[in-house]
């Protein structure tokens, strides 16, 4: 099982990215998906899960509405998308994987429910 991102790197405020988690060693669909972050001195933080057939998706309050998780399951890569970008967006993102169908409702956020972690890419969001 291996989670390879890409996609990050340095955009001014207001701005757009979009990371790509590339999944080799299992599919996609078996497995749900998430995005999180960790930023210099925090705590690793949940930004968003989709389930394995992407019929749920959860996101964390403060990406609501800017913040859009998607999956390309033929291509075994999971997408996330980010618009108006702020400076404390500025982190490393990560995504994991769990074995399951579904997001789960009651912890998709806690780092502990997912066995299986890509290498991290950078965002900065500077000016």
């Amino acid at each position: 099982v291996q989670l390879v991102e890409s996609g990050g790197g340095l955009v001014q405020p207001g701005g757009s990215l979009q990371l790509s988690c590339a999944a080799s060693g299992f599919t996609l669909d078996y497995y749900s998906i998430a995005w999180f972050r960790q930023a210099p001195g925090k705590k690793r933080e949940g930004v968003s899960c989709i389930s394995s057939s992407s019929s749920n998706t959860y996101y964390a309050d403060s990406m609501k509405g800017r913040f859009t998780i998607s999956s390309d399951n033929a291509k075994n890569t999971v997408y996330l998308q980010m618009n108006s970008l702020k400076p404390e967006d500025t982190a490393v993102y990560y995504c994991a994987a769990d074995r399951t169908y579904y997001c789960s409702g009651y912890g998709w956020w806690a780092p502990s429910e997912y066995p299986y972690w890509g290498q991290g890419t950078q965002v900065t969001v500077s000016s």
